[in-house]
């Protein structure tokens, strides 16, 4: 965490400093409103108190919450990109900040400083992180022709109040204090000068040679039958209505087709034009026009496939209203499930089809698997067994249930195959990772031998039959690091000395050496500007989380206090 502060610090101060200021740290979740009294019908009103707040009080509430917010959003911009758990807690701590101002008899802000601050405020930066004043100016006209309430009065006392708030804060972090070990941890992470060497193995290129008994397979079942276990599936069937069934009544006229055309341009571009042969290039010759756009022409080249676009849709519209007709007259005629069903759906000439047990995650197969179909089958059961219509992927349906069942433990021989493709990749992993020793002690024995980096990796890669790539890192410091450091070998830098090899990391289908070809420490002493730069960050950094730690234990207090009270 240490190395993230120091570096986003570097680059990012201002911004993480208005982050710190607005972002929370304590979690408590406080309802506000009014509310109805507990206990006796004489005990209506409730009071509670936080400060001087009364938050069963709209005109409290929007006093605490109201500023909170307005100042969130100049502090951070427009869209502070804050919920309203952290727009509650940050006015929580911004309600004790300003009793403490009070407590300590800070001024309220001069005119200058409210000036001074408004320059630094998000709202009004331009591209360049910077105050801009045509960006300021427009805020106030808007601000003047505005008929939400807001008044440059109400900004200038919001923007008093974050002046005292920011001078509570600066005398709560004092100077801050860190460690000397603390500073040379950091300035060793970050300022180490690095030469590396990095060999990857392919991982999806190993093929061991794996063919495990029964009674391997058979073990590793049941230490692992957590994975197979089969999850609740319906057994339902379904009365399809595709919308082809209903395509040859579907007309459409020339006015339809191109309005569909206009209001779905994206989906119909134009056929490309067969290249022409190229003219021989005359330099008298003026160079081609563009080509004019002809939208009338653009049409008829796409008409056909727009009109049966058209058609389809309004297919599917009527195979949805099929369906629904169907759910309808199935609730109005209150038909059982079973024989009723079947001779129910007999007299309109309908038959329902079996769909295989599915799961929640997967739905029926002989409906593409949707798993909002699913979901529509398992609010299913005995009592309400007919679904509603469902889209499907020729048009639509109607589900019917017929059991739900419960989750259950398979045999061996219903999973033997899914059994086998785990065991198999466990088994590669650990294989993998046995390569990944060998691989490093051959590594450090070559490198011993006298061999460069990539020498060594081909030799390894040649004895155990496995692909190595091998590269050297241009030498570089964990504060500025190349493009192609992989991410998964930065850990190994924290225990690498010069001339080792690291342990092999696995990332996703590769195993990731580190070799330390060189290791420059950075200078350690106060000496070296840096050791002071790092200190005054992490100074600072401690200081404001030792203010803001200080901060949320008053807001938890007041906030116990606020407990429901009756009058």
């Amino acid at each position: 965490m240490i190395s993230w502060i120091q570096r986003y610090f570097q680059h990012h101060f201002k911004t993480i400093f208005a982050v710190l200021l607005a972002v929370t740290i304590i979690s408590f979740i406080f309802t506000i409103g009014a509310s109805p009294g507990i206990g006796r019908g004489d005990r209506r009103i409730v009071d509670r108190y936080f400060l001087d707040y009364n938050l069963s009080l709209p005109e409290d509430q929007r006093r605490l919450f109201g500023d909170a917010q307005l100042s969130a959003q100049l502090q951070l911009g427009a869209f502070s990109g804050l919920d309203n758990d952290q727009i509650q807690n940050y006015a929580f701590q911004r309600a004790v900040a300003l009793s403490l101002a009070d407590q300590w008899h800070i001024p309220a802000a001069t005119s200058a400083e409210i000036a001074d601050a408004i320059k630094n405020l998000r709202m009004f930066a331009g591209e360049n992180g910077q105050f801009d004043a045509k960006q300021y100016a427009t805020f106030r006209d808007n601000l003047r022709t505005s008929r939400n309430g807001l008044t440059e009065g109400d900004i200038a006392r919001v923007l008093g109040n974050d002046v005292r708030v920011d001078k509570v804060n600066k005398l709560l972090a004092g100077p801050g204090y860190v460690l000397p070990g603390d500073i040379k941890t950091q300035l060793l992470r970050g300022d180490t000068t690095w030469t590396l060497g990095t060999a990857t193995a392919d991982y999806a290129a190993f093929k061991p040679d794996i063919k495990p008994a029964d009674a391997e397979l058979t073990k590793f079942f049941e230490e692992n039958s957590f994975r197979y276990e089969i999850p609740p599936r319906v057994v339902a069937s379904y009365v399809d209505f595709p919308a082809t069934n209903y395509l040859a009544s579907v007309n459409v006229t020339d006015a339809d087709v191109r309005a569909y055309y206009d209001a779905n341009p994206a989906r119909f571009p134009k056929p490309p034009e067969p290249p022409k042969p190229a003219a021989a290039p005359d330099a008298k010759s003026p160079a081609p026009a563009a080509p004019k756009s002809d939208p009338a022409a653009d049409f008829a080249a796409v008409r056909p496939q727009v009109e049966a676009a058209l058609k389809l849709e309004r297919a599917r519209q009527r195979a949805e209203k099929a369906a629904s007709d169907l759910a309808l007259a199935l609730f109005e005629a209150k038909v059982t499930n079973g024989p009723a069903l079947d001779t129910f759906l007999a007299t309109r000439k309908l038959q329902a089809k079996p769909l295989q047990p599915f799961t929640r995650d997967a739905g029926p197969a002989e409906l593409g698997g949707s798993p909002e179909i699913a979901k529509a089958a398992f609010e299913l059961n005995a009592q309400r067994f007919t679904s509603d219509s469902v889209t499907t992927p020729d048009g639509a349906a109607i589900l019917f249930w017929k059991d739900t069942q419960p989750a259950r433990k398979p045999l061996f021989n219903e999973v033997r195959e899914k059994v086998l493709a785990d065991y198999v990749e466990n088994e590669k992993r650990k294989r993998f990772v046995e390569l990944g020793r060998t691989i490093k002690s051959q590594l450090e024995s070559h490198l011993k031998a006298g061999d460069t980096f990539d020498k060594a990796a081909a030799a390894a890669a040649a004895s155990t039959g496995v692909k190595i790539d091998a590269k050297m890192l241009a030498p570089f410091t964990l504060r500025n690091p190349p493009q192609d450091l992989d991410y998964s070998a930065r850990p190994a830098l924290d225990r690498l000395e010069k001339g080792q090899v690291s342990d092999m990391t696995i990332n996703a289908d590769k195993g990731i050496f580190v070799y330390a070809a060189d290791k420059k420490l950075p200078d350690l002493s106060e000496a070296n500007p840096r050791y002071t730069e790092t200190r005054t960050q992490l100074a600072s950094y401690t200081a404001r989380m030792d203010a803001q730690a200080y901060i949320s234990e008053l807001v938890q207090k007041e906030l116990k206090k606020a407990e429901l009270k009756p009058e």
